[in-house]
């Protein structure tokens, strides 16, 4: 019996999904909210005149030289009208930027660091410094999407986030933690990870790292995650 013009598409369809590799039909796939995600972010140096790529990690300010009296410090977040009102109160060692239209004073301290104005919004801590002579502070932000992660790293001294808006998981080898917009998450020093954007909206975020000022903020690691924070 002749076959229908159906059939014999129908066939062909079969023959050519088979020699497709899986892998490249799964590639096809679109990324949540239909975007590719970002894999393997880092928080990077932008030159200065260079625009800002609208997502990813940056690092928006760095204060060196830094001592503390104890064996661990708390970061304290400001928010401020104005970058002058930030600078006016700012000390020597403090941290002023400009995002999401307005200034951020960050400091650092013990815990009960008494207010140098603006609106208190947002005590991160304790940060667990490993013993250095001196100490470097790095400041990042990240505007990040759903199902974008970073690097696989670790860093040579504590790092404390405050999130602005999102979510976001952090994969240890202790487990996973999350936190979402207001909230903070603290880790140790020399402790792989990986930070995965969970959640259905933009997750915007800041990131402190206080390293020993003689090593570099930060470098990959070969640590494996196990997915815990996609589960």
């Amino acid at each position: 019996m002749a076959r229908t013009p159906f059939t014999v598409v129908s066939a062909l369809f079969l023959v050519a999904f088979q020699l497709v590799p899986i892998g490249h039909l799964r590639a096809q796939v679109p990324g949540i909210a239909g975007h590719e995600h970002l894999t393997d972010v880092a928080c990077v140096d932008v030159p200065p005149g260079e625009k800002r790529p609208e997502f990813g990690c940056f690092n928006v300010g760095v204060t060196t030289g830094l001592h503390f009296a104890r064996a661990s410090v708390y970061w304290h977040l400001r928010g401020f009208k104005s970058r002058k009102a930030a600078e006016a109160v700012k000390s020597a060692t403090g941290i002023v930027v400009e995002e999401d239209g307005r200034a951020w004073l960050s400091e650092f301290g013990p815990r009960n660091t008494p207010p140098r104005g603006g609106e208190a919004i947002a005590v991160v801590g304790p940060l667990q410094l490993p013993a250095a002579t001196s100490y470097t502070a790095v400041l990042s932000y990240a505007v990040m999407r759903p199902g974008d992660n970073s690097r696989v790293h670790t860093h040579p001294g504590p790092e404390g986030w405050y999130v602005l808006a999102g979510e976001q998981c952090l994969e240890t080898p202790a487990g996973a933690k999350r936190a979402r917009a207001r909230g903070t998450m603290t880790v140790r020093a020399n402790t792989p990870m990986e930070l995965s954007v969970t959640g259905k909206t933009l997750r915007r975020a800041f990131a402190l790292v206080i390293h020993d000022s003689a090593q570099e903020r930060g470098k990959r690691s070969d640590w494996k995650p196990s997915g815990a924070c996609g589960q």
